[in-house]
């Protein structure tokens, strides 16, 4: 039977896995039992054929995995809300004025949030280091360059500071535990947890490679504006997101489908980020990822 093309994030103490035509998560309660939800991939993206359309597609993928991606967090955070666990002011407000929308709504601000803290830390902080040196420095590329050196340190020393927390650090290794069992899948081995445990945590289609490659494509792409006033620099960094996203996407997509040594090069520098995104898993997380795998496949 030919392979499907498979991927999947970590959850909170579980795994999302998606197919083509399916996408299940398992997550271990705390009673030790594993819950599995899966269910048929509906995606507007498909049904239009946008996904087909090389460059565009990225950016419509992109937005449309980070909301699934958000779904299936709430969906794995529900099992450990403490029943008694008093619900704060922004619940309360946008339960009474959304109702039954409430957790859509919820959901909508906290992606808001999560673009505008991208946009403080990965735009308006690195672009205005970089102008700290328009005062000296006058060749454009040079400061894209300096710009873009300071986003790509940004994003490590993020992933550095979370990866110091105890419940991220469960979540790095289902990361970890999700790209095992891909690879044991890929290889054409049998599902098991033995089979699996053998496997590197390190993937070449993995978000973590993307984040790197959109910091890299974003230096290239910019450095084509010239070094105009921080305020043109903001909104310009702003408008060419999707255009940075779909480029970043047939890269990964390249990096997925072949094995040479130009691919290699490519996802060097992602996968030696990964050693902070990915922990190794232990024996109950590989079973969960194992699991929500197989309901896809």
């Amino acid at each position: 039977m030919k392979k499907q093309s498979v991927g999947g994030q970590a959850v909170i103490e579980g795994v999302m896995m998606q197919s083509k035509n399916y996408r299940a998560i398992a997550v271990r309660k705390s009673n030790g039992e594993i819950e599995l939800k899966k269910n048929r991939i509906k995606s507007w993206i498909k049904d239009k054929k946008i996904d087909k359309i090389p460059f565009l597609r990225g950016s419509f993928i992109l937005f449309e995995t980070m909301i699934e991606g958000m779904k299936s967090l709430n969906y794995s955070s529900e099992f450990f809300l403490e029943e008694e666990e008093e619900e704060d002011a922004i619940d309360r407000f946008l339960k009474r004025i959304f109702k039954d929308k409430a957790n859509d709504a919820i959901m909508a601000v906290s992606l808001i949030l999560a673009m505008l803290l991208s946009v403080g830390l990965f735009v308006l902080i690195p672009t205005s280091i970089g102008g700290l040196f328009s005062s000296f420095i006058h060749n454009n590329i040079i400061l894209n360059l300096i710009e873009g050196l300071f986003r790509i340190f940004i994003l490590i020393l993020y992933m550095l500071l979370i990866s110091r927390n105890k419940d991220i650090k469960r979540t790095f290794m289902y990361h970890g535990a999700e790209h095992k069992a891909i690879y044991c899948y890929e290889s054409g081995l049998e599902l098991t947890v033995e089979n699996a445990r053998k496997f590197t945590t390190l993937h070449p289609r993995c978000g973590t490679n993307f984040l790197f490659i959109v910091m890299a494509t974003s230096i290239i792409l910019f450095s084509f504006f010239g070094w105009p006033n921080i305020l043109a620099r903001i909104a310009m960094r702003i408008l060419c997101i999707p255009i940075v996203a779909g480029i970043s996407y047939e890269i990964i997509k390249f990096l997925g489908k072949y094995n040479n040594i130009l691919s290699k090069i490519v996802a060097y520098p992602g996968m030696m980020l990964q050693h902070i995104t990915t922990k190794e898993p232990n024996d109950e997380q590989l079973e969960v990822a194992i699991k929500a795998l197989k309901a896809v496949i």
